[in-house]
């Protein structure tokens, strides 16, 4: 049965599952609150279909909720109220998914330009009901001009420069992109400050998130924006997708006969 549903491509149901996942710890009930329960199946479904499908090592699964879900879950704290958010290269859904399920009030965009991941992403988000997400196949520069959120987040999956590069230019106006990094964060501040203000950026720090909940807090470089989020080209570029927008508006807008 296992073996139909990978083929299928199909969510297995919980009896189906191989892989013994470790005991949440007891800061997993702190962080996701009333939405523990939904962490815990989203733990399950990359455990199993995760590792099968590819999406994730089968190495990551004795650390997945240290590692990974309670990692990126402490980002929810550095969000205010009531934003949108792009997750570029999600991926499995990390650090999006953990994100939605502790800040039900963002509005969050998983965007992944692979379908075996964004396949696995939209059965992640309609088996945990998370109605504050929505998957977009897509890579980032695609989206510049049709894509717009105050928040980008990312995790280490390149250098920074690169990142900004992808993150940047979806940025509102003072946007704020949030990346995963681990001990060579603030090297790569120092290496990569050029191409930051290239890309637009006008504030960068390194901090932490998860203080005094995780034993590990979580490093994030915090990198603001001003007027221009990802340069004037990105800008340029920005401003021609909305001057198209309005004419193709305009020409399917019906004509008045006098």
């Amino acid at each position: 049965m296992a073996e139909a549903a990978a083929e299928s491509g199909a969510v297995p149901a919980p009896e189906e599952f191989s892989r013994e996942l470790p005991e949440a710890p007891a800061s997993a009930g702190a962080v996701f609150g009333d939405r523990f329960e939904q962490a815990v199946r989203y733990a399950e479904l990359l455990a199993d279909a995760g590792v099968r499908r590819g999406l994730i090592g089968p190495r990551e699964v004795p650390r997945l909720w240290e590692r990974h879900l309670l990692n990126c879950a402490v980002l929810g704290e550095l969000l205010p109220e009531g934003a949108t958010l792009c997750d570029v290269g999600s991926g499995a859904g990390l650090p999006g998914i953990p994100v939605a399920l502790v800040r039900p009030d963002v509005q969050i965009t998983l965007l992944e330009p692979l379908l075996r991941r964004t396949t696995f992403l939209e059965e992640v988000v309609k088996e945990l009901g998370l109605d504050n997400v929505t998957v977009v196949r897509g890579r980032a520069e695609e989206m510049i001009g049709t894509l717009s959120v105050d928040v980008v987040t990312a995790r280490a999956v390149a250098p920074l420069d690169r990142l900004a590069g992808w993150g940047l230019p979806l940025l509102r106006p003072y946007g704020v992109m949030l990346a995963l990094k681990g001990d060579s964060a603030a090297q790569e501040l120092v290496e990569h400050k050029a191409a930051l203000v290239k890309l637009g950026a006008r504030e960068w720090s390194v901090g932490t998130a998860g203080e005094g909940v995780l034993e590990t807090p979580t490093h994030v470089v915090r990198v603001k924006v001003g007027e221009s989020p990802g340069g004037v080209k990105a800008a340029t570029r920005r401003a021609k997708a909305a001057r198209a927008g309005r004419a193709r508006a305009g020409s399917a807008a019906p004509r008045r006969h006098r």
